[in-house]
């Protein structure tokens, strides 16, 4: 029997012997204990292979019905049953669950658009001269496409048949090829738009926007961790990845580019500006030549252009303040108590008259105009009319002010000079050979990274919501598979098909968690831990430590999608006794459950890679080559743990 079946037979034994051993005999077991066996039966029969979401049901009813046959047998099927449509219909008719079939019709879309045997040779190509390249292209593709689609097995699928073939070509060793490849295709559950922040906000009640934002820099931080392993492990042991040898970084150029840089230079802008002149283009078509040109020109034009919007918004005009200078003006002269007591009604009131526009008193209102004092008339219009001169004086320069823009600040200066800088080092630097490299990342890695900026910016700044950007994401993905000529029946029909598939066992997993927690807390389960755990008399840090520690243990046997929907109910009803805001632990726990799928015996990413590398790629060497990124995972989760403002400071920006 294979070692992996040993251990998951052993942790099943742990599970079912700690359940006898600490629940009391079943004749004086109560139904918080009873809550606690379902837990432990759940666990199980999901681990011998029954379907998650009809074993959460099943459990679910079946303990739902012992909850209400204890209170009232002759109602126990009648509530059971209702209990079961009323979880549906409440789950059905939840709006952010709308985008879970748009996002992944989208991703199911860009996989089959092609685009990342294309966009892998040209991250290869710009990071030829990285130590470990060919690794590091696989993690930067496998973020890029895993973030695009969201489908951690296709991600992982083919960057094995692309990626690992190359790498092993190259003598690359198996363990960090295989780690590259399944590290890098999990970063798509974290980085937006993620399905598993859309379960966890749907099941934590947490915003999916205040999620999507707050996940954003600890998905990036990640990746970037992984690059930095990989880098320091070519520089250490360098026979493990090895460099790139100086043919394979060799670019071919066209005929066009050939010509110039043989002839005038092999720099972009000094040659493309040398063959403009006179004669000497008289063998490279003028068209061409500003082809070229403009393209060589578009990163500073991108940059031109972010700068000119940034200098724009910073030194709009102040806001008219319209409701101030009504009151400064009318503030020259004084209300009397009865008048200032009948204006001022909810805050709103109608302007005064001024100066000499003053309507004269009624005959009838005479007395009552004058009954103030006719000694102190003249001295109230005294003291007015030049408090009402010097406002005359001094209000056409303020509104003339307003409509000037602002100064920017030094620090934006200081920022375009540094651009200015950095912009004229890469010029210096462009050859035509990264000019060509450049073309590629247009037609692979640009379209891929405005799709996904779009879909997040339209969340992230509240231009819409979670299922209109999915529903945008949808449409960049139909653009995208028909600009790459790959937008016909049979794809549209396999997305389709894939797309109902998927989104019919998230939302059946849904009903299923529903039914499941409300038995739950039927039987008293949530309260017998929630009363052992205040018991415990734990800090915060301490609780926050033995939540992560046993997410981080049920990632071994269990995936992510029934950790969230089976657990995250019992730990979120005890983040308020602690303080814990349920933002700041959902980011933790998505960290966390990267290693849901590098954690054996169920790592389904190491299975995905299994089934498409070469006979001699063992499973033992995959799951070898995954533990170094599964404590690189841990590390991250103790850097964003000890550094809260990694995800929360963009969230606070945004929406506080």
């Amino acid at each position: 029997m294979k070692k992996e079946i040993w251990f998951g037979l052993t942790i099943m034994a742990l599970v079912v012997v700690s359940a006898f051993v600490l629940l009391p005999p079943f004749a004086e077991m109560k139904n918080g204990h009873l809550g606690l066996l379902m837990l432990a039966l759940v666990v199980v029969a999901i681990m011998l292979g029954f379907p998650t979401a009809f074993t959460l049901m099943g459990m679910g009813m079946i303990f739902a019905w012992i909850a209400y046959r204890s209170q009232n047998p002759s109602l126990a099927v009648d509530q059971t049953l209702d209990l079961m449509v009323q979880r549906t219909f409440s789950v059905m008719s939840n709006d952010v669950l709308i985008s879970i079939p748009l996002f992944v019709f989208m991703g199911y879309l860009i996989e089959r658009a092609n685009l990342i045997e294309k966009l892998f040779k040209s991250m290869h190509l710009a990071t030829a001269r990285v130590p470990g390249s060919l690794a590091v292209a696989t993690i930067i593709t496998c973020a890029i496409f895993a973030t695009a689609t969201g489908i951690v097995g296709a991600v992982v699928t083919l960057m094995g048949l692309l990626a690992l073939p190359a790498m092993l070509r190259a003598g690359y060793s198996v363990q960090l090829s295989a780690g590259a490849i399944t590290a890098g295709g999990c970063l798509g559950i974290l980085i937006p738009p993620s399905v598993m922040l859309i379960v966890y906000g749907a099941t934590a009640g947490v915003s999916v926007v205040k999620l999507y934002a707050g996940a954003f820099f600890p998905g990036i931080m990640l990746a970037t961790l992984y690059i930095v392993y990989v880098v320091l492990i070519a520089k250490w042991k360098p026979h493990l990845a090895p460099p790139m040898s100086a043919e394979d970084r060799i670019v071919p150029l066209p005929e066009v580019t050939q010509e110039i840089s043989n002839t005038f230079s092999d720099k972009v802008l000094p040659g493309l500006l040398g063959a403009l002149k006179g004669k000497r283009n008289a063998a490279t078509p003028t068209a061409e030549i500003l082809k070229q040109l403009g393209i060589a020109l578009l990163p500073l034009i991108s940059v031109a252009l972010l700068s000119g919007v940034i200098f724009f918004k910073i030194t709009q005009p102040l806001p008219s303040e319209a409701v101030e200078g009504v009151v400064a003006m009318g503030g020259a002269i004084e209300d009397t108590p009865q008048e200032a007591e009948s204006s001022n009604i909810s805050g709103l009131q109608e302007p005064q008259a001024m100066g000499d526009l003053k309507s004269p008193p009624a005959a009838s209102d005479a007395p009552q105009a004058l009954g103030a004092s006719a000694v102190e008339a003249p001295a109230v219009a005294a003291t007015a009319t030049p408090a009402a001169a010097s406002t005359a004086q001094t209000l056409p320069a303020e509104v003339a002010n307003e409509g000037e823009r602002q100064p920017a600040p030094m620090e934006f200066w200081i920022a375009m000079g540094v651009l200015a800088f950095a912009m004229f080092v890469f010029y210096a630097y462009f050859s035509f050979a990264r000019l060509e490299i450049f073309k590629m990342l247009l037609g692979s890695f640009f379209p891929l990274a405005i799709m996904i900026l779009a879909v997040l910016g339209t969340i992230v700044f509240g231009l819409a919501t979670p299922t209109e950007a999915a529903a945008i994401g949808s449409m960049g993905g139909l653009l995208l598979a028909a600009a790459y000529r790959r937008l016909n029946f049979q794809v549209m029909k396999e997305s389709v098909f894939l797309t109902a598939k998927t989104s019919a066992m998230v939302c059946w997993l849904f009903v299923g968690s529903s039914i499941f927690s409300a038995a739950f807390a039927l039987l008293g389960g949530q309260e017998l831990i929630n009363t052992w755990v205040l018991s415990l008399d734990m800090t915060p840090v301490q609780f926050m430590i033995l939540a992560q520690v046993v997410i981080f243990l049920l990632g071994w046997p269990l995936e992510w999608t029934e950790i969230i929907v089976i657990f995250m109910p019992i730990f979120i009803p005890l983040l308020p006794h602690f303080g814990i805001d349920p933002l700041f632990f959902g980011l933790l726990v998505a960290l966390n459950l990267q290693t849901a799928f590098l954690s054996p015996p169920v790592a389904m990413a190491a299975f995905y890679l299994k089934g498409v590398s070469p006979p001699h790629v063992t499973l033992n060497q995959i799951f070898a080559g995954m533990m170094p990124f599964m404590a690189i995972q841990v590390f991250a989760i103790v850097l964003l743990y000890m550094f809260p403002a990694i995800g929360l400071w963009l969230p606070s920006v945004l929406y506080n």
